[in-house]
């Protein structure tokens, strides 16, 4: 057997060890944040392709839970191509998607009375392999569902974001259930960016990274997303302290 041979023989048997243990053996294609702070907490430097990502407001309200959609909304953006948005209540607000620089042009809304019919939406789009990404609005994230958009984003290489809605505080709890996605946040709506003359400055957002495979969890304190989906680190907080990132050790 020759060399090349033996070593084609050895990369096979690490992308099939890589692939039973839910992991990418080569470099993981990401998307950054562009924001260092932020990247640097994230293996790879950004979120992963081939993946999902949960997102959640920080409470059963519906600001917070707006501010996730827009979190998500700006990700979507800043990939490139077409996006598949999955969700059974039809109140997303397309401009406000643009504000946060995902254009309703780019958008193919997919609406269902049922989350199984977005579940099932969500992988038919993430199978397909021609899409940016793929966003679905879930209140139930089961590891068995969860598991198969993992293993259909791997397959493809396209990036799945779940926004978790609630209707009531009492479905929220469900958040903390384990699931194969490969980050998971949780933002929360904080007062705006001050300005020095009167008027209402960038919204700003608690970004909590709960959850990250082969890394730390971290808070930032962020500027929201602008026109091209991008945010920026805000270091001080309305009482005058730095909480621009911090970071404490997390189960992987």
């Amino acid at each position: 057997m020759t060399h090349a041979r033996i070593s084609r023989v050895i990369d096979n048997l690490r992308d099939r060890i890589a692939h039973l243990e839910g992991t990418n053996s080569r470099k993981a294609i990401v998307l950054p944040f562009g924001v260092p702070e932020i990247d640097a907490r994230l293996p790879g430097g950004g979120l992963s392709y081939g993946a999902v990502h949960e997102i959640a407001g920080g409470g059963a309200g519906t600001v917070d839970g707006a501010a996730a959609a827009l979190f998500a909304a700006g990700i979507a953006a800043r990939s490139k191509g077409k996006v598949l948005w999955c969700l059974t209540r039809p109140d997303l607000f397309a401009p406000a998607l643009s504000q946060a620089g995902l254009h309703p042009d780019r958008v193919i809304f997919c609406e269902s009375d049922r989350e199984d019919d977005v579940l099932a939406s969500m992988e038919e789009g993430l199978s397909f392999g021609g899409l940016a990404s793929v966003v679905g609005e879930l209140v139930r994230l089961p590891m068995t569902q969860s598991r198969r958009l993992q293993l259909a984003a791997e397959k493809t290489g396209t990036m799945g974001l779940v926004v978790r809605r609630w209707r009531r505080q009492t479905e929220a709890s469900d958040f903390g259930n384990p699931t194969a996605s490969m980050t998971r946040w949780r933002i929360n709506v904080l007062p705006s960016e001050p300005l020095p003359t009167a008027g209402i400055g960038r919204a700003r957002w608690l970004a909590e990274l709960m959850r990250v495979k082969a890394g730390e969890c971290a808070e930032f304190e962020i500027g929201a997303c602008d026109a091209k989906g991008r945010v920026c680190l805000l270091p001080v907080s309305v009482d005058g302290s730095n909480t621009s990132s911090w970071g404490r050790s997390c189960a992987s």
